[in-house]
């Protein structure tokens, strides 16, 4: 028996329907990686707490240098409440509360140095060396405004660490709408399509 040619060969039509899908599946494929690409979660407080940081380090440059003249200002002080200076002593101990502003100055910030200057009034020199009592008041002065800076300086360092903990307990959740990285943005999609399409129930029949 003779075969029919025509039967052996594929109509033109499923030819070209063949390699149109062929085409469309390589095109698939090749849009793939961008689908992959996904935009990645940052911490929300990293922006604040590169703020605070840098504004603690802006007001006070050396802070072990002003704790350790604050300390010494502080020693001075009650050596003046507990004992009486003669004149040489008083002189000298004027001479160390100017010095130690000068000093301080060199590890503040110029807003801090110029709160320093308006509030240390200067002694009368024209009538000798100052009372125990001038340099009482100048030295605890001194050491109040020193010890209102080291809460301020505690007091940000707390808020940075506690901002720091939230960023912490918040690693991991991502925000609504974000995906993880290297994760598709349409896989969870494509996955609940594919668990509807295994669902066993019953569909409606012609």
């Amino acid at each position: 028996m003779s075969s029919n040619p025509g039967q052996s060969e594929n109509p033109p039509d499923q030819a070209e329907a063949s390699s149109g899908q062929t085409q469309a599946s390589s095109g698939q494929q090749g849009d793939s990686p961008d689908q992959s690409v996904s935009p990645v979660a940052q911490s929300p407080g990293s922006a604040g707490e590169s703020v605070e940081e840098s504004s603690a380090q802006a007001d006070v440059s050396s802070p072990a240098k002003v704790m350790r003249i604050g300390t010494m200002v502080k020693q001075l002080l009650e050596e003046v409440r507990s004992t009486d200076l003669d004149e040489k002593g008083r002189e000298r101990l004027a001479k160390i509360h100017r010095r130690s502003i000068d000093e301080l100055e060199d590890g503040l910030s110029k807003d801090l140095i110029d709160e320093l200057e308006r509030l240390d009034l200067p002694f009368d020199a024209s009538e000798g060396p100052p009372t125990n009592s001038e340099l009482r008041i100048a030295q605890a002065q001194l050491v109040g405004w020193l010890e209102g800076l080291f809460h301020g300086i505690q007091a940000a360092i707390v808020a940075q660490q506690a901002m720091a903990q939230q960023g912490l307990a918040g690693h991991g959740q991502l925000p609504p709408g974000m995906v993880p990285p290297g994760t598709a943005p349409n896989a969870a999609a494509n996955d609940q399509t594919q668990d509807d399409s295994d669902d066993p129930r019953p569909g409606n029949y012609l």
